[in-house]
């Protein structure tokens, strides 16, 4: 099949020679297609591209939009292949748009099905699907058959990702059976991949097996390398399942030589991965460690290439997190916990390092393990503050202490927990704060964007149903958490101060609050903190302030007309409190608008914003424009959202999101991906956040005594521990739920209010 692909192309490099003596620009254009196509399928992208490319010149030139479009679309695949997501995702968004234009309704749904596999690459599963059922859906509209298998399939694998087999398994069956009916061997080969996946899942692997090499067969007969090589790998994960492991690398082994063949990086990094975990399975670890390195290396590096996006960033971070955890895993095994340490921060939070790099005109700070100690001394003598770097595997929590110029000093805790749950360390902080948060969420009076009237019972009936008061905890329900993360290291930490560096669930628990005697913030990364540290003294606002409070949304209805969010009394009082004190006029009510809030933010040392908080998305609710009418369908125009808050620059000090659930968010790569870490993206040097739906009463009298604190020039950690003690002393608010949600993360920084 290959000879005969190679002779297609040299009679076609024979047809173009023709056609440009002839001048024959459609013939030319024709040609070029024809080329780009079949090297593609020869798996030589590069060569793909080039023709690819000229064929889009000549389209252009005779307005061929039709084939300007097919030109688009194929380019997105080739650099798919190469790893190269953005520009991948560029070019499938222009043969949309063309395919829109001109009513072609195949090449519309063709253009969809592309989009779903780039997104489905980057882990972005939701999004692949939403292309994937329009793809199909376009399929059967117009016909096509062979179209209609392959969005099958495109279904099938992101149904398989996310865990739902049953759909996955119904979706393969769906496209082997019309490959066969159109005799598509190729297709039918894919399926039988696919199905093949299923059964491993299912832990059927002898079946798995037998459809897995259907697919090897029918792809070497059809000279696919690129499809033989997926089949290799699946082959490899089967034997690997069934504990033959030497078996399994001869299969891995022959997928890394593949995607070496065709220069499809992200899958050789992935190949060096599986066959690391290989070699650590049979004990040979300095092999497994070759493999884990020249992995992260070649991931990092496709990353940072091919990625811009902050969300997709993430999202291919969070794909590749195996081979950084499996690299930080054998170091420790091999007591090379300096090492380990840099392998485990070179992972942390890289999309927010990228951010703070270009918002502060930094240089790139390079974490290589082969120079650990001279890259540990750089950041020791920019972090003077003593810091924990956590890093968690099943039970065991692994914490390197630092403390400035000194060696850092390695631990390890292992949580004593009964099996049978995934995520231990989540677990324990379910546990913990179970009680502290009950009846948070229900309470009418919270600050929370979910707390809304979707029916037409009463405020006061609301009221009646939820009038019990959950009882009061002490500081001694942290005990347990206490006792797995600093418990272990207690005696190290010297002074009242400690910076952490949390991973997994941990990135949501309530550091400040654990103990009464020390100060606790948290950073994403030691080099996100050095970032902040290393900022220009110019780059933050000296002075100005931003106070948010209570922005109406009356005109936010649901469909009886009844207005959505409750008010906020106190929250208004919150600003208009921070107002005196800063001699600053707060904005409030209707002129709390999301546009007047986007205006100022980026010119203020100081951001305060009290309002209703989304515990999904983190999403804060202000005042719509006077002139807005309320529909479902227009939450852009009054919510304040992640993207928005990235989309401007900030010179904030300090961030004050006295809003619910402000600190909660997506538990990723990245630490915890939500509104907090977006005001950090944006420039903001700390961001003090709420974990949970915060009383609106309580947070008031929280924030008048932190306001206090800080005008009396303490720092905002020492306000925070300041006022977090004001509450636990009080006889109104002394239950935990009132002070315990707040955290700090990023600087520690002194507001001067002259």
């Amino acid at each position: 099949m290959t000879e005969r692909r190679s002779k297609s192309i040299g009679d076609l490099e024979k047809h173009l020679t023709k056609a440009k003596t002839n001048s024959n620009r459609t013939e030319e254009e024709d040609t070029y297609s024809k080329l780009g196509k079949d090297n593609f399928s020869l798996s030589d992208f590069q060569k793909a591209i080039n023709y690819h490319n000229q064929r889009l010149s000549i389209a252009k030139e005779v307005g061929d939009r039709v084939g300007e479009g097919r030109a688009y679309g194929n380019l997105g695949n080739a650099y798919r292949s190469l790893g190269k997501f953005q520009e991948a995702i560029n070019y499938h968004n222009q043969d949309l748009s063309i395919a829109q234009e001109v009513g072609d309704r195949a090449g519309e749904g063709r253009a969809y099905g592309n989009l779903g596999n780039v997104y489905h690459l980057l882990g972005k599963f939701q999004e692949a699907l939403n292309y994937h059922n329009q793809d199909l859906s376009i399929a059967k509209e117009v016909g096509d058959r062979a179209g209609e298998g392959r969005a099958y399939g495109n279904l099938g694998h992101a149904y398989h990702f996310l865990d739902n087999f049953e759909q996955a398994m119904k979706y393969f069956k769906q496209q082997l059976s019309i490959a066969k009916e159109v005799g598509d061997r190729i297709a039918a080969g894919c399926a039988y991949g696919s199905l093949g996946m299923v059964y491993h899942s299912l832990g059927d692997f002898e079946q798995a097996i037998e459809y897995l090499n259907h697919t090897l067969s029918i792809a070497k007969g059809a000279g696919k390398r690129v499809v033989e090589g997926r089949a290799y790998c699946y082959l490899g994960n089967a034997y690997s399942s069934l504990n033959e492991f030497q078996q399994a690398i001869e299969y891995f082994r022959q997928y890394l030589c593949i995607t070496e063949e065709v220069g499809d990086k992200f899958h050789e990094g992935d190949a060096y991965y599986r066959l690391g975990i290989s070699f650590e399975k049979l004990g040979f670890w300095n092999k497994a460690l070759f493999h884990f390195i020249t992995s992260v290396e070649i991931l990092d590096a496709v990353r940072a290439r091919c990625i811009s996006e902050d969300s997709l960033k993430i999202s291919f971070r969070d794909l590749s997190k195996g081979a950084y955890t499996c690299l930080w895993r054998v170091l420790i095994m091999l007591q090379m916990t300096d090492e380990a340490l840099y392998s485990a921060e070179k992972g942390r939070a890289q999309a927010l390092v990228d951010a703070l790099k270009i918002n502060y005109g930094l240089k790139s700070f390079s974490l290589k393990s082969n120079e650990s100690e001279e890259e540990l001394t750089v950041i020791l003598k920019k972090i003077s503050i003593l810091t924990v770097f956590l890093a968690v595997q099943e039970k065991i929590i692994n914490m390197w202490v630092l403390r400035k110029e000194r060696k850092a000093i390695f631990r390890q805790a292992k949580l004593k927990v009964e099996d049978g749950h995934e995520d231990y360390f989540a677990l324990l902080l379910e546990t913990t704060l179970k009680n502290i948060r009950a009846g948070i969420d229900v309470r009418c009076e919270n600050r929370s964007l979910d707390k809304r009237r979707d029916n037409q019972t009463s405020r006061t009936e609301k009221d009646d149903q939820t009038s019990d008061e959950p009882s009061h905890k002490t500081i001694d329900c942290f005990k347990p958490l206490y006792d797995v993360v600093i418990g272990p290291i207690e005696d190290l930490l010297h002074g009242d101060e400690l910076i952490v560096v949390p991973d997994g669930a941990l990135s949501l628990a309530p550091w400040a609050a654990l103990t009464e005697s020390l100060r606790i913030r948290t950073v994403p990364s030691l080099t996100s903190l050095k970032f902040i540290i290393d900022s220009p003294d110019e780059y933050h606002c000296k002075s100005g302030a931003l106070l948010v409070g209570d922005p109406c949304l009356k005109k936010v209805t649901n469909k009886w007309g009844n207005p959505i969010y409750d008010e906020l009394t106190y929250a208004k009082k919150e600003v208009e409190m921070i107002g005196e004190i800063l001699k600053c006029e707060p904005l409030t009510g209707e002129a709390a608008t999301k546009q007047e809030v986007l205006r100022r933010i980026g010119s203020v040392a100081l951001v305060h914003i009290a309002a209703h908080g989304s515990k999904e998305t983190g999403a804060i609710a202000l005042a719509p424009d006077p002139c807005w009418e309320s529909t479902n369908s227009e939450e852009e125009e009054y919510l304040l959202k992640i993207s928005d808050v990235q989309a401007v620059k900030l010179r904030a000090r300090l961030v004050v999101l006295s809003c619910c659930h402000s600190g909660q968010g997506e538990v990723s790569s990245e630490g915890v991906v939500g509104i907090a870490r977006a005001f950090l993206f944006a420039g903001a040097r700390s961001v003090v956040a709420s974990l949970w739906a915060i009383d609106d009463e309580a947070t008031m009298e929280f924030m008048k005594s932190f306001y206090q604190h800080l005008r009396g020039g303490e720092s905002t950690s020492t306000a925070l521990q300041r006022a977090m003690k004001c509450l636990r002393d009080s006889d109104n608010f002394s239950a935990p739920k009132y002070w315990a949600p707040f955290v700090l993360i990023g600087d520690d920084v002194t507001i001067g209010f002259d």
